[in-house]
């Protein structure tokens, strides 16, 4: 399925639930035209991993996640050896007597043993189209294994010692993310194309309210918005993301609220903010003095 203009992006990503503007919608466009990797950072919440998932659905490919994490290393992210069944396979043979040593070390790294990691299945060949990658939250892993990740995206293969060299048949469909809690070298993403997800503005955010919890009362819905992009002006550990936005709206549906109240925002702020001091700082007359804002600023007079 070839995308045919940036129109059609929005569209397609439309379809699966996630809205996106035109500057995203751009740049997701040239990635699939160009073939070239796509890097998007962000604060997290703001639908950076979401995008993968949607294009992914949208494309009828398969989705391989590749979750980063402080001390991630190549082999972990390419292969393993399953070294349980590679012992239970030599005491099979000793026992049985008589096993040819050197048929038995093919046999031990051979594709039967072999556990596929992210990065080689998405080198493998699948019937429905190469897949998307996503490699999530890149700025949790080290330097070294950026410089890896680099060569391994230029030229779309992995080495295995004992199986030689795989190159993809076709180059996999490339989103790699970060929660900018580091500065990623600048060599990895000159290698991609670039864009900064930002948090959006109170239409946008409806419309992905709208798309993504559609039960969701109109009047709801704006307090709801409205409440939450008020949070993202206060002094806070970690502003509430678009997936907090949604999880609350989810949460109110649940509880049958039609209407917030400061009673209602102090028994779900466990659903906006993680943060127990982000948490107290809207305990008591705070959690009123912004609703009073918001019902102001949605209500003038």
């Amino acid at each position: 399925m070839q995308v045919k203009s940036i129109d059609a992006v929005q569209a397609m990503l439309g379809a699966q639930g996630y809205v996106c503007g035109r500057p995203l919608a751009t740049v997701v466009f040239l990635a699939l035209r160009l073939g070239r990797p796509l890097f998007l950072e962000g604060e997290a919440g703001v639908g950076k991993t979401e995008i993968a998932k949607a294009l992914a659905a949208a494309l009828g490919r398969r989705l391989i996640r590749l979750q980063c994490y402080e001390g991630l290393d190549a082999s972990s992210a390419v292969y393993e050896w399953n070294f349980p069944a590679q012992m239970v396979a030599i005491r099979t043979a000793e026992a049985g007597g008589g096993a040819d040593r050197e048929v038995l070390n093919r046999e031990l790294f051979g594709p039967d043993y072999l556990i596929e990691r992210p990065l080689l299945q998405a080198m493998r060949p699948d019937e429905h189209g190469a897949p998307v990658l996503l490699i999530d939250e890149l700025d949790r892993t080290d330097e070294p294994f950026e410089a890896f990740l680099l060569e391994a995206l230029s030229d779309f293969q992995v080495t295995i010692p004992e199986l030689g060299t795989i190159k993809a048949p076709e180059p996999p469909i490339v989103i790699l993310t970060s929660n900018r809690t580091r500065e990623v070298h600048d060599a990895l993403k000159r290698r991609c194309l670039y864009h900064w997800v930002d948090y959006p503005d109170f239409a946008r955010e409806m419309e992905i309210l709208r798309a993504r919890a559609p039960e969701a009362a109109e009047r709801l819905s704006r307090e709801v918005v409205a409440f939450v992009q008020k949070l993202r002006t206060e002094d806070l550990f970690k502003k509430p993301g678009v997936a907090e936005t949604i999880d609350w709206a989810k949460c109110l549906l649940a509880l049958d609220v039609i209407a917030l109240s400061p009673e209602v925002i102090a028994d779900t702020l466990g659903a906006i903010l993680k943060y127990q001091d982000d948490i107290q700082k809207l305990q008591g007359s705070e959690a009123k003095r912004l609703l009073d804002e918001v019902k102001s600023s949605l209500d003038p007079a």
